[in-house]
């Protein structure tokens, strides 16, 4: 498919009700990021038509006004931890009965998809004293939440090498044949590291997943035979968090970067904080990962649980971190949560043009950098279905200041 151009179009699913809307939607009045205002038509799961305001007819179809909102592609979220996710305050060791992790799951991928993540890597662990329970539980998760996001679950085995190497391996091939969609693991826990990554390439090429590993990033040794045992496998190798980067000199840093590009690497960056498959705390260095070719995305990984008890889960946040704190400008930091996301998750590109998927997500502003700023009102589009809506409201009480502003009585109006 040449670059630009919209995917194939896919047959329409069901959606809550378990019928596809005949109708389609139109979505009215929205700014893009180009300053136009526009209408934007959905049919199924795709864009129909963009036009100036007002020049779309509804044709009876139903109408959403999104005037005094920014409508961008959806955010992606390549980096959770749906089995321990909101376990911070249950002041006691983790529960991973499987009833407790599918609801932290579902909960999670909620919150989530209010925040406008229409899709959700997940990392789950198999093996050790859990076996497949969790990832069970996460994949009736997964089952419960079609039509509202996707959920794509990541089998993460502890040991691989060795002789207790041998069960994992045996538990991460049955996991795949479960319904895991993605291979990982946390090599820097193994006492065979290289091992560790030969047997999860080994297992997602028998089955043609893509690889998602936990790594510091602190030994570039390691990095390099990564990228070196990496290089041409597909459907790809994403890695992450990779703060350690962050502290080596600046040439050796550079010539990793420069390794993991030749080979195709993408790393998740984890700006909001810490989570705990990979010993850092710091962000991966961004900018010169992307100056080297690598695709970087940012993920939200931990999600209030004992690594990050205050993680929201925003990908917003997270855009907003590397533009504040890193240097993106706000259409790069946009970027690494949508269309570098999706491309991490290999889902097809999206832009708020005819043929394009219907995975939108409108915030209340006119302006990128006001939007990462924090934008509390949202509505998500997926599959061409407004699936969640959030929306605030601030309220001044009477004072010298907000009538000085011209403001009315009890003056009150949307949070962006």
């Amino acid at each position: 498919m040449p670059p630009g151009q919209p995917p194939p179009p896919s047959p329409p699913s069901s959606g809550l009700s378990g019928r596809t809307d005949p109708d389609g939607l139109l979505l009215c009045g929205a700014r893009l990021t180009d300053g136009r205002t526009v209408d934007v038509r959905l049919a199924g799961e795709r864009i129909e038509a963009v036009g100036t305001a007002g020049s779309l007819g509804a044709g009876g179809m139903p109408r959403v006004d999104l005037g005094g909102y920014l409508l961008l592609p959806a955010p992606a979220e390549p980096h959770a931890h749906a089995d321990t996710a909101l376990t911070a305050d249950s002041g006691g060791p983790v529960s991973y009965e499987p009833d407790d992790v599918q609801r932290r799951t579902t909960e999670a991928a909620l919150l989530q998809l209010g925040h406008g993540a229409t899709t959700v890597r997940a990392h789950v662990r198999v093996g050790d004293v859990q076996g497949l329970g969790v990832l069970t539980a996460a994949l009736r998760a997964r089952r419960s939440l079609r039509g509202l996001t996707e959920l794509m679950t990541v089998a993460v085995p502890r040991v691989l090498t060795g002789a207790a190497g041998a069960d994992g391996l045996a538990i991460l091939r049955d996991a795949v044949k479960m319904g895991a969609c993605v291979v990982g693991g946390c090599p820097d826990v193994d006492p065979d590291p290289t091992g560790y990554v030969e047997a999860v390439l080994e297992v997602a090429s028998e089955h043609g997943c893509p690889v998602d590993l936990h790594t510091d990033g602190a030994d570039p040794a390691r990095l390099a035979r990564i990228a070196a045992m990496a290089g041409g496998l597909r459907p790809g190798v994403t890695l992450g968090p990779c703060g350690g980067l962050a502290g080596l000199p600046a040439g050796m840093a550079g010539r990793t970067a420069d390794q993991l590009a030749a080979a195709g690497v993408r790393v998740v960056c984890l700006p909001q904080g810490y989570c705990g498959g990979a010993e850092g705390h710091g962000t991966a260095p961004v900018r010169l990962l992307r100056a080297a070719g690598v695709r970087v995305a940012a993920g939200s990984g931990a999600l209030r649980d004992v690594s990050n008890p205050v993680g929201r889960g925003d990908p917003l946040e997270a855009a907003y971190l590397l533009a504040s704190r890193h240097g993106l400008r706000p259409e790069e930091a946009y970027d690494t949560v949508s269309a570098s996301a999706r491309a991490v998750l290999g889902l097809p590109e999206v832009r708020v043009e005819a043929g394009f998927p219907a995975e939108l997500l409108a915030v209340r502003g006119d302006r990128l950098a006001g939007a990462l700023s924090l934008a509390y009102s949202r509505i998500v589009v997926h599959r061409g279905r407004v699936v969640s809506r959030t929306s605030a409201v601030r309220e001044f009480s009477d004072s010298a200041a907000t009538a000085e502003l011209g403001l009315p009585r009890q003056g009150r109006g949307e949070l962006s």
